[in-house]
């Protein structure tokens, strides 16, 4: 299912059919959007890349996902918590198409045949946001720096099917992702090119194990 499902295509369709969307540019450092209220919104970033950040009441931040090209987010995946900010920034100069979730079911007037393929295609939208979210459930339930930059350094290299890869976040956003305090995860980086596991050459870095 997954492999003939064209989101390119499909996201051409939603702008030319549905009229319940909005496309919007965002220059880099600008909010594009919060999810304090349940507007049951999605959107899907077009062009650029963008950080969910959480702040807690101590002014601790986390970077809880980064979203490039064709990135799937909004507040419908996640629960409103009113002890957290919790909104997505630009990191780049971004494009993002924003729809409601309600499109799914409520069909519009310019072209109800369309929104019978929306239900057709939804699966499929929504399964790589899916895959996103448990990873990072599994990535947070490790418990030591170790094992948090192990498995991440081990899934950007299956993403592209390559033991060396340029690391995709700065050093510091990296230990905002990974919920650890910067020096003691530069120390494990450290101890990990020591016991032989990584080699690392500025931001690239090579698994040297399987």
């Amino acid at each position: 299912m997954k492999s003939n499902f064209n989101l390119d295509k499909f996201i051409s369709d939603l702008q030319s059919f549905c009229n319940k969307t909005q496309t919007k540019s965002f220059e880099k450092g600008e909010i594009i959007t919060t999810y304090l209220v349940n507007r049951r919104q999605v959107c899907i970033l077009l062009e650029g890349s963008a950080d969910l950040l959480r702040y807690d009441f101590n002014g601790n931040k986390t970077i809880v996902e980064r979203f490039y090209r064709h990135a799937i987010f909004g507040e419908v995946f996640y629960q409103i918590n009113t002890n957290n900010d919790l909104f997505v920034l630009a990191k780049e100069n971004s494009k993002v198409i924003f729809f409601n979730y309600d499109i799914f079911d409520k069909k519009c007037k310019k072209n109800c045949d369309f929104h019978e393929k929306l239900l057709i295609n939804l699966p499929n939208l929504i399964l790589s946001k899916i895959e996103d979210l448990n990873f990072r459930i599994e990535l947070l339930s490790k418990r030591t720096t170790r094992e948090k930059l192990i498995s991440y350094f081990s899934k950007q290299s299956e993403n592209i099917f390559n033991k060396s890869f340029v690391l995709p976040l700065t050093l510091t956003d990296l230990a905002d992702y990974l919920s650890v305090d910067r020096s003691a995860m530069m120390r494990e980086i450290s101890t990990l090119k020591e016991d032989g596991i990584i080699k690392k050459d500025g931001n690239k870095i090579t698994m040297l194990i399987d």
